[in-house]
Order: C-alpha cells, then sequence, then structure tokens
C-alpha cells in the first residue's frame, strides 16, 4: 500500500473531520452532565460516526442514490439541522430545557445527533470516505482506508475524553461565552453546507 496514499487520507479525513475543532463543540453539547454520563456520548457518537462512514466506503453514492437522495441535498440537510443546534446554542434553550428537567440526572443525549451527525459524519466526511474508497486497491487497500479512519476517530475519542479537564480549565463563564461563540460558528457552518449543496445543484455561484 502506498504510505504516500496512507498519509494524504489521514491529513485529508483529519482536517475534514477535525477532532481538534470539535473538542470545544462536545464540551458545549455536554456541560453540566457528569464524567460517566460525558464518556457514554462520547464513545457512542464515535462508534455510531464509524459505523456511518464505513457504510459509506462500502456503498457510497449508491446507498443515496437508492433511496433518491443526492449528496448536495445531502448537504443541505445537514447544514439546515446544524442551523437548529447552533440557534439552541446561541440562545442558550438547552440550559433552559436542563432546568426544567425534573430528575437531575436525565442529561440530553447529543451523541446521534449533532454529534455523531453531522459534526463527525458529515457530508464532507462523507464524501471524502466515498472518494477514498474509491482509490482504494483490493480489499488490503479497503482495510487501510477504515484503519486511517480508525485513527481520526480514536484521536477524537481521546479528546472527547479529556473534555472535563478542559472544561475545568475554562470554567463556567468561559465555557457560556465558548458556547455562545461556537454557536456563532456553528450557525456559519451550517449556511456553508446549505451554500455548498446550492452551488452542487448549479443554483448559486462559487466563491
Amino acid at each position: 500500500m502506498d504510505q504516500t496514499f496512507l498519509i494524504g487520507a489521514f491529513a485529508t479525513l483529519f482536517v475534514v473531520i477535525d477532532p481538534v475543532g470539535l473538542t470545544p463543540i462536545f464540551i458545549a453539547l455536554t456541560a453540566d452532565t457528569d464524567d460517566q454520563h460525558r464518556r457514554a456520548v462520547a464513545l457512542r457518537a464515535v462508534l455510531i460516526a464509524g459505523a456511518i462512514l464505513t457504510l459509506f466506503a462500502f456503498f457510497g453514492e449508491a446507498v443515496l442514490g437508492f433511496i433518491g437522495i443526492s449528496m448536495p441535498a445531502f448537504r443541505i440537510a445537514g447544514g439546515i439541522l446544524l442551523f437548529l443546534t447552533a440557534l439552541d446554542m446561541l440562545f442558550q434553550r438547552r440550559t433552559k430545557r436542563r432546568e426544567d428537567q425534573a430528575d437531575e440526572e436525565d442529561f440530553p443525549d447529543p451523541s446521534v445527533f449533532p454529534i455523531a451527525i453531522p459534526l463527525i459524519a458529515g457530508p464532507g466526511a462523507i464524501a471524502t470516505m466515498i472518494l477514498l474508497a474509491g482509490r482504494a486497491e483490493g480489499g488490503l487497500g479497503m482495510a487501510a482506508v477504515l484503519g486511517v479512519m480508525a485513527a481520526v476517530l480514536m484521536l477524537a475519542l481521546l479528546l472527547f475524553l479529556s473534555a472535563g479537564v478542559i472544561e475545568r480549565g475554562l470554567g463556567r463563564t468561559g465555557i457560556n461565552v465558548v458556547t455562545r461563540l461556537l454557536g456563532m460558528l456553528l450557525a456559519a457552518l451550517s449556511v456553508q453546507f446549505v451554500l455548498d449543496g446550492l452551488r452542487d445543484f448549479g443554483l448559486a455561484g462559487g466563491t
């Protein structure tokens, strides 16, 4: 297996998934929960994202084509859903909902949405896996691509598991500031997803 291809694949997937950038978002989405719940969310999110990316690596666009969904449509849908999450973060609606819960241990579970989908296994990561799988040669090549994916996801998991230490360093005020800031960034990212989808449809000009 070409080492240059593996290094390039790792770098590409690492940049697209961006585990370092996702860690503050993970902290914001799991704020005010205990360490056990946070570990469970991190592990579940990474496993679900890995399963989704593996599915698309093997079946690629055939999965979307089978149910009549194009990649541009997938980008737009992911962008809209991510924008709703950004609004919750900006206006702290999640915090208000938590305060209304009678059971203090009944924490929200953002592992499936939005952490696994679309933050980890988003349109960009899915498209990257489809591309890398298409360039892989034989079973060994596919195994190497899946190994690269697993390595990136493992780094994301390790960063997620260190979220408690990072959160204690920032403090409650710091987390509130970061949550609002990341809400803005998530809103911009979601709009970019939508614009990318519209551009692929030919409905918006390129930058």
